[in-house]
Parts: structure tokens; C-alpha cells; sequence
């Protein structure tokens, strides 16, 4: 008789999920009818064949195994499923077959690696549990006989087998390895609770997920959610009452303002829809690497449902659906017609020029010497041509200016005021905060028709690193020199989020490789600044090209793998890289008062910064390169060269004994 524990693909994860005693009475016709059901993706025969080898091996080797069998596990963050997941005795077993092949690649253990350490940080039955990879390839020779140490977490490292020794590798797990008693039902119906990078959400918003399914839902997170519906609410309402209204969403690094704004334009990116809206950013290494990320994903997920398509055709699409804002600018240069767009999203708001930098580059660049406009001045008015609605969402990040003619979100505020004074404007309270540095300007929109400040608009809780939340206020602290609040936040985040500094360059590289798992990305990143780090072969001189360096292969050279080639505030910003190496120069350094001394080196000198809002960019940059980590991060101050006047020791010597004071662990 056939157990009746069986759950229902639509209670749960997986296309079939049942104890393993009744799997071994079901006939494989049943079961390959279970796995076909779903139609989430063409089912080939090359497909339907794998299973049915699959069921096979599976039914030979759980014969007297106690547990649960889940068949093509869905772990949404990786879009992709897990071939098999057996629970028994405590231990989650990952499996990923692949049928014909005979020999273990590097790509496919780094796969079993990924779904392993996916269950681990985002499946919330997995937490506190064993988890153990296993890659079975059917053709193979036996690989590994022995379960290697686990790692923290207690996930352990991949283990390779052909289908003849993956019995015996579950019974040593099961002898050898204590755990207390899983709920095959509660854990098959958990919650999966992912915190994707921006290239994952950017990649699952594309192909029609809604930024509910990529997100976790405990109450900090939840604020993405609510932001998201309230700006949906708003632009519903300029569309219905035909009305002008521009939105203010702020947020700490890393909180979703940028995943706030795909959604929005993912759910409106049909050009024929009357609520088509675009994404613009002037970040164009963010550009770049998003139109690449979903053209290189989109031509994949095509191909694996048989359809033919160019990549320079799907190129074509995304790029409409995510546009660089200098290219929307110029359009509006074109012509004095209105976009076609009803709703922009401007990413990174605080970062347009302010009417020095726009009016200058018009000058130079676009033959127009009379122009006096901002640039937020002169997008509001584009979308101002629309006779009727029109909706402008403005993402704003605190203390995220870093480089020169950046208007911050005054530029926005001031616009407003003096030109836009009918349109709605909708704020966050959190806007008069210190870092967004807008001054007076929220009390000069008085004349404003209409300013609501809405706390729904701010995003409180950094979700980038999904092991420590208040990443984002260490660093705060560690820049503002709070020594005391920087110790309490770093006691709160340092046993989930590791950070370390040292004086050796190449240990904080072992040590960054030593902790990054599967096919977790790691790099090295510097400020623009630091020109005295070439005796350490770092030399931001070189441009990285931010397609290779954030979307390629550990084996390509050009790939953040390699630790060879920095990236810096430029390139990183808006991006995030699971364990960071970061570099830090004398362009940025601490008195022994204390307080920071900026400098910028000029032929074969460091040169005092004095100017504030270049010392603000500085400050700005080092707080990019130090929340662009999800995992962890290495510190390397150098140790300086008292033969060398450019490298003094007394240039990183206060620095690196503030670090390690606030109680940050030397390697």
C-alpha cells in the first residue's frame, strides 16, 4: 500500500515530493507523469530519458533508506531546479545527476555547491541542518570515498560518485553524522526566502517573477514589498486623475531602491501599454552589466525551449527596457515632443549633474552655449511636455556622491521649486537625514502644490549582505569615527559577517578564496584614489571592462576571480560582489586626533584636499568600496615604506590601528 504522505506540487517546491517508501512502489510511468505535469519547460525526451535513468538509480540505491525524496526542487534565487533532495535521519542529501557523462567538471560540482549553499542561506528549514552535495555522473569512474570536514555552517564540500558509490556515501553520511530529526513536510512547504544580487533580481523580474517571489518576507525585508506597492498606488493615481507626480524612495546601501525601480518598469516595459515605463541610470557600468546579465540569460532560457534567436535581437529589447539617462537626455534634445515613456525611473537620482556640470557639457559636446538647465531640471521638463500624467520616481541613495557636478537630491528639490511648482511631490521623512544632505531644500517646496512625506518611501534595512543587516551602519560608524557605536555594530555582525584586516596583500587573497564557496564571486576593489598601490601591482589606472569583470568565469582573466585588475567606486557602484578584498590608500587616511585627512596624489606627491565637496566624494567612495560585500571582506592597509616619502607608514599606521581598536581581526 502506497503511503498518502504525499504533498502536492502545489503546496510545495518540488514537481514530486514523497517518502521514500512510496516512491520505491510507485511505477516509473507514475512518476515520470508527476515530474511532466507542471509544464514549467519543454519536456524533451533527451529530458524525459534523464529522469527515467534517474528513477532508476534512485530506486536501486534508497532500498532500505528511511526519508523523503523531493524530485526537481525549485530554488528560485539560482533559477533552476535541484535534480534530488533526499532527507533522511537529520541530513539533507543534494543531488545533481548527469546522465552520460564521465568526467566531474568544475562547473557542475560548483552547481551541487551552489543549490547546497542556496538551501543553507535561504530555505529556513535548512538553516540548522547537515547539508551534503553529492554529483552523481553516470559514466564515471568512482570518485570520492570519504565525506570531507564541513564547513561552519555545516554545509559540507561536494562529493563526486558515480551512481555505484552513492549508496554507500549516504549510509556514511547517515553513520557518521548527528542531527536532530527533520519534518519532511514542514521543510518540503518552507518558506524560501532568497536575497538575490541585483544582476539575480534583475534576471527574475525580466522573466516575469514578481519581486515578491526573489525577496525574503521577514518584517525587515517586508519594506520592499510596501514600497513597491505604494509606488504602484501612486502612479495609479496620476494615471487615473491625469496628474504630475514625482517620488522620492530612499534607502540605506543595499536596501532594494534599485529592485524597487526594475519592478516598476519590468511590470510596464510593453512599449504599447499607456503606463510604458523605462529605467535610466547614468551608472554605466550598471547599464552595461544589467544589458548584458538579462541579454546573456534571456538567449539561454530561449535556447533551452528550442526557440532560434540572435543575441543582438534580444540585445535590442533590453536595451529599451534599460536605458542609459544621458542617452534619454539627448532624445529630449531631439525634439520638443514628449517622451513616450509616462513613468521614468531614475536610478541613483542623487548622482545627476547640477547646472555647472550639464551646462558645461552642453556647451562642449552638444553645441547649445545658452543652455542653463540642470539635468533634473531639464528631465522633469521633458516629462513635462505630456500634456496630462506623467510620473517621475527618483531612487535616492544617502552619501552616494562620488564624483564631481553630482547635484545630490537638492538638484531635484531646488528644480522643483523653482520650475515644477503643480507637479506632487512625494517624500520620504528620511530625506532631511544628515548623509542626503539636502539642507534647507525640503522647507524651500513650500510653494510646491503638494509635498507628502510618506514613510512607506523608505527602504530602513540593507538586504545586500543577507548574513548582517547593519553592514551599512558599521560602516557609518567606522567613517564618521564613532569608535564605540563602530564596536557595538561590528560585536552584532561578526560572527555572521567576517571581516578582517591585515598588512599583507596576499594573505587577505587567500583568505577571501579560502571563505568564497561554488561559484560565489569575490574581487578586489580600490579607490580611484589610491595611486601609491602599484608597488602592491595594484593599479587603478587600468580600466576594467565591467562586463568581463562582474559576469565572466573564474577561468577568464579578465573575470574579479583573479584579483588582478581593482575595480573601483566607479564600476562597483550599484553592484555587489559576494566576498570583497578592499584595499584602503593614503588618499584617505586617519590623524592620530581621529579625524580624517584627505589628499589626492599630483605628480610625485600627496596633495591636501581642502575643497569639502571633493573631501565628500572621497569619504563617498570609501563608503561604496565598503558595503559592496554580501559575505564578508578583507582590509588591506598597507604597511607603507619609510624609504619611499609616498608611502610613509605613518600614512596607514593610524588607520589600520583604528581598525583594529574598534575590534576588527588581524590576519
Amino acid at each position: 500500500m502506497v503511503s498518502r504522505m504525499t504533498i502536492s506540487s502545489a503546496s510545495s517546491s518540488s514537481f514530486y515530493a514523497e517518502p521514500i517508501a512510496s516512491f520505491l512502489l510507485r511505477s516509473n510511468d507514475h512518476i515520470l507523469g508527476e515530474l511532466s505535469r507542471p509544464r514549467v519547460f519543454a519536456i524533451t525526451p533527451a529530458q524525459s530519458a534523464a529522469w527515467e535513468d534517474q528513477i532508476i538509480i534512485l530506486k536501486n540505491i534508497l532500498q532500505g533508506v528511511d526519508g523523503y525524496l523531493c524530485l526537481e526542487f525549485d530554488v528560485p534565487r539560482v533559477g533552476s531546479r535541484i535534480d534530488a533532495v533526499v532527507i533522511s535521519a537529520g541530513c539533507i542529501f543534494v543531488l545533481e545527476f548527469k546522465v552520460g557523462e564521465i568526467s566531474y567538471h568544475r562547473e557542475a560540482i560548483n552547481q551541487v555547491w551552489d543549490y547546497a549553499l542556496d538551501l543553507k542561506n535561504f530555505h529556513r528549514e535548512s538553516h540548522y541542518a547537515p547539508i551534503i552535495p553529492i554529483l552523481i555522473c553516470t559514466q564515471a569512474k568512482q570518485g570520492h570515498r570519504v565525506l570531507s570536514k564541513p564547513y561552519a555552517d555545516q554545509v559540507y564540500e561536494p562529493i563526486t560518485t558515480n551512481p555505484e558509490g552513492l549508496l554507500y556515501l549516504i549510509e556514511e553520511a547517515l553513520s557518521s553524522i548527528e542531527a536532530p530529526a527533520i519534518d519532511p513536510e514542514s521543510w518540503v512547504c518552507s518558506p524560501y526566502q532568497p536575497t538575490p544580487t541585483i544582476i539575480e533580481a534583475a534576471q527574475s523580474l525580466y522573466t516575469r517573477h514578481s519581486v515578491e517571489a526573489i525577496s525574503r518576507h521577514d518584517a525587515g525585508a517586508r519594506n520592499l514589498a510596501i514600497t513597491s506597492k505604494r509606488v504602484e498606488e501612486l502612479i495609479a493615481q496620476a494615471a487615473r486623475q491625469g496628474e504630475k507626480h514625482i517620488i522620492f524612495v530612499t534607502g540605506v546601501p543595499g536596501a532594494g531602491k534599485t529592485l524597487v525601480g526594475l519592478n516598476v518598469a519590468t511590470k510596464r516595459r510593453d512599449e504599447h501599454q499607456q503606463t510604458h515605463a523605462v529605467f535610466l541610470s547614468g551608472n554605466g557600468p550598471l547599464v552595461a552589466v544589467l544589458r548584458e546579465a538579462l541579454t546573456r540569460d534571456e538567449v539561454q532560457r530561449l535556447k533551452a525551449v528550442q526557440k532560434k534567436v540572435r543575441k543582438g535581437e534580444v540585445g535590442q529589447k533590453v536595451k529599451s527596457f534599460i536605458q542609459n539617462v544621458h542617452h534619454f537626455r539627448d532624445e529630449a534634445l531631439r525634439s520638443d515632443s514628449p517622451p513616450s515613456d509616462r513613468v521614468v525611473i531614475f536610478d541613483e537620482a542623487q548622482r545627476a549633474w547640477n547646472k555647472e556640470m550639464t551646462s558645461g557639457f552642453m556647451a562642449r559636446k552638444k553645441n547649445r552655449p545658452d543652455f542653463n538647465q540642470s539635468e533634473p531640471e531639464f528631465l522633469i521638463s521633458y516629462l513635462n511636455r505630456h500634456d496630462d500624467w506623467a510620473v517621475v520616481i527618483c531612487l535616492v541613495g544617502g552619501g552616494q556622491e562620488i564624483n564631481r557636478g553630482e547635484a545630490g537630491i537638492t538638484g531635484w528639490l531646488d528644480a522643483i521649486q523653482a520650475s515644477f511648482p503643480d507637479w506632487n511631490v512625494h517624500v520620504s521623512p528620511n530625506l532631511t537625514d544628515s548623509e542626503y544632505a539636502t539642507g534647507e531644500a525640503l522647507s524651500h517646496l513650500s510653494g510646491v502644490k503638494t509635498v507628502s512625506k510618506d514613510p512607506e518611501l523608505h527602504l530602513a534595512v540593507s538586504m545586500r549582505s543577507f548574513r548582517a543587516e547593519n553592514v551599512s551602519g558599521f560602516v557609518k560608524s567606522v567613517l564618521d569615527c564613532e569608535m564605540a557605536a563602530a564596536k557595538e555594530q561590528l560585536s552584532i555582525l561578526r560572527d555572521r559577517f567576517p571581516i578582517v584586516i591585515t598588512r599583507d596583500l596576499v594573505r587577505a587573497k587567500d583568505w577571501i578564496r579560502s571563505k568564497a564557496r561554488g561559484s560565489e564571486r569575490f574581487g578586489l576593489v580600490a579607490s580611484s584614489g589610491a595611486e601609491r598601490l602599484r608597488p602592491h601591482a595594484v593599479d587603478v589606472r587600468i580600466e576594467i571592462n565591467p562586463i568581463h569583470w562582474f559576469l565572466n568565469g573564474s577561468a577568464d582573466v579578465r573575470s574579479s576571480f583573479y584579483m588582478e585588475d581593482p575595480a573601483t567606486e566607479f564600476q562597483v557602484q550599484g553592484l555587489e560582489l559576494d566576498w570583497v578584498c578592499m584595499t584602503w590608500d593614503a588618499d584617505l587616511r586617519l590623524s592620530p586626533s581621529q579625524k580624517w585627512n584627505y589628499h589626492s596624489f599630483r605628480g610625485d606627491k600627496w596633495t591636501n584636499v581642502h575643497k569639502l565637496e571633493t573631501r565628500q566624494y572621497l569619504l563617498n567612495a570609501y563608503r561604496v568600496l565598503l558595503t559592496r560585500a554580501r559575505q564578508g571582506m578583507a582590509i588591506f592597509v598597507p604597511p607603507g615604506d619609510e624609504s619611499d616619502h609616498t608611502r610613509k607608514p605613518s600614512y596607514y599606521d593610524h588607520t589600520f590601528e583604528f581598525l583594529k581598536e574598534i575590534g576588527i581581526e588581524v590576519i
